[in-house]
């Protein structure tokens, strides 16, 4: 086996080290397949749309009057796309943008509506045209969990408490009146519900101890109505705050259901770099940080284990992604960036570390569906709108058989990279599943830029066929736009060979390929 270093050439004189993509490097994958325990819950491939730039004006919602095709003002193209992927959980309505957001001014005829400015994402007015029965509707269509992230910063334990009634109580309270006479007589099932988001920063700037108390007292008044029980998650930490997580756990407790994390895959918050213009370097540096998220879930599950050994509270990673540069010409603080076929190998690769800690980890959402950050899709509205699938949308509905199977632990020998801060990059990521029908469900990626790799696996269990797709590029910068939108794109894979209880297969450099084995 090779093992290669990166080198910076401004500060070495050297040529970053290439090798032709004839080489190969080997690595062994064994799969436990009678070990399964624990399954993958379907929120893992949650999804999150915020009040920010044109996630949801322009992407998810345009209008019953707009000239782009819509089912009852959602875009057509769009919804049609996400019912694809099984979107199982969708998180509103942030974000920071929760903490600033007031419920009451997003209901009844929405041209008396009040309007807003939104001073997190780039001091655009809201309208407020798309509120609580906009999203609720948009769950409903989608056919999945509605995940609320209520408003501790600048709102009141009352106007919590009533959101809750309105949205989920019968027709004898007064918010539920009020909900019926706003066109909606029965009560929406609203599962999870998030007390603040952020509090240690947008979300108010508190201490761990300060919102402990404030989610006590939050939490004491949101009361579950007839056939609605509430999932209660607490406001968590910024990926490396371990402190947080132990306060929290400490003094909330069992209050809570659950206690998020978010994690973004940054290396420097000064200098985020490009989205589809970056080096091999700092290609590799964004596989490094990205696969840190290991350390940072397993590092809270035992922080969480001290005081709840039971795994009765999970651990959600409510927001995730990659954060690049705004696009050129876009509007400063919509957070619109492309998405390449690095994208997509740092989401299969988050995925992938999020199967091993299902025990604990039951939900992430990544930031964000559409036009924001890492999302699923881009929109625009000319004409009659044009959409574009990205990368990491096709990762996406690649893992979806995922979705509720049970985990096969797995062990894995491969080469490893160094990165020009010396951390190692392992060339191969892989995860198991078997699926209610006996079906394994295979997930490998290769980070190597430059090398195939020959991959030999002990599947452990009897295999009589398999199938599989591939997504690459040519370029690791590859990427879909409006008037490319099939760059990247999954392809067949054939390349797998079934041997007894074993399979070989060569891996091409920079790809993600899904395997279905029965």
């Amino acid at each position: 086996m090779k093992r290669y270093t990166l080198a910076l050439a401004m500060l070495t004189g050297l040529m970053f080290l290439t090798t032709n993509s004839t080489l190969a490097s080997e690595a062994e994958i064994s799969i436990r397949a009678n070990q399964g325990k624990y399954k993958i819950n379907k929120e893992i491939y949650g999804q999150f749309a915020e009040h920010l730039g044109t996630c949801i004006y322009g992407g998810l919602w345009v209008g019953k009057d707009s000239p782009i095709p819509n089912i009852n003002g959602y875009r057509t193209d769009v919804v049609e796309a996400l019912q694809r992927l099984r979107v199982p959980v969708l998180r509103w309505p942030g974000g920071c943008f929760a903490d600033d957001y007031h419920w009451m001014d997003g209901i009844g005829p929405q041209s008396e509506r009040p309007s807003m400015r939104n001073n997190n994402w780039g001091g655009t007015v809201e309208d407020n045209s798309f509120g609580t029965h906009e999203f609720l509707n948009l769950c409903e269509l989608l056919g999945c969990e509605p995940y609320i992230s209520g408003n501790v910063g600048s709102g009141t334990v009352r106007e919590m408490a009533q959101w809750v009634e309105y949205m989920t109580g019968t027709t004898d309270t007064p918010m539920g009146r009020l909900r019926q006479q706003n066109g909606r007589e029965k009560p929406w099932h609203v599962k999870y519900f998030g007390i603040g988001n952020e509090a240690w920063g947008c979300g108010g700037n508190m201490t761990p101890e300060y919102y402990s108390n404030e989610f006590r007292r939050y939490n004491t008044y949101l009361r579950d109505q007839p056939g609605n029980r509430l999932y209660r998650i607490a406001s968590g930490a910024s990926d490396y705050d371990y402190n947080w997580t132990r306060v929290l756990m400490r003094a909330i407790g069992r209050r809570m259901d659950a206690l998020s994390v978010h994690y973004y895959t940054i290396k420097n918050w000064g200098h985020k770099g490009k989205a589809t213009a970056f080096s091999d370097e700092e290609y590799y540096l964004t596989v490094e940080k990205c696969l840190d998220v290991e350390n940072v879930v397993r590092r809270h599950c035992q922080i969480m284990d001290e005081t709840d050994p039971d795994k009765r509270i999970a651990l959600f990673v409510d927001e995730w992604g990659t954060w690049w540069d705004e696009e050129p010409g876009t509007v400063p603080g919509h957070l619109y960036q492309q998405n390449s076929v690095r994208d997509a190998i740092v989401a299969a690769l988050m995925l992938n570390v999020y199967h091993k800690y299902v025990e604990r980890v039951r939900m992430a959402n990544i930031a964000q569906m559409v036009n924001v950050l890492q999302a699923m899709i881009l929109t625009d509205q000319k004409d009659k709108g044009h959409m574009v699938l990205t990368p990491t949308y096709h990762v996406f509905e690649m893992y979806r058989d995922f979705q509720e199977a049970i985990h096969l632990p797995l062990d894995i020998q491969c080469d490893s990279l160094s990165t020009v801060e010396g951390k190692k990059v392992p060339s191969i990521s892989a995860s198991a599943a078997r699926k209610d029908d006996g079906t394994m469900v295979l997930s490998l990626v290769n980070t190597n830029l430059a090398e195939k790799c020959d991959l030999n696996i002990q599947l452990n269990a009897t295999a009589k066929e398999v199938s599989g797709r591939i997504l690459t590029g040519d370029h690791i910068t590859d990427f879909n736009d409006f008037s490319h939108t099939d760059v990247v794109k999954p392809q067949e894979f054939k390349d797998a060979k079934l041997k007894k209880d074993a399979m070989h297969l060569t891996l091409p450099p920079k790809s993600i390929v899904v395997l279905h084995v029965k």
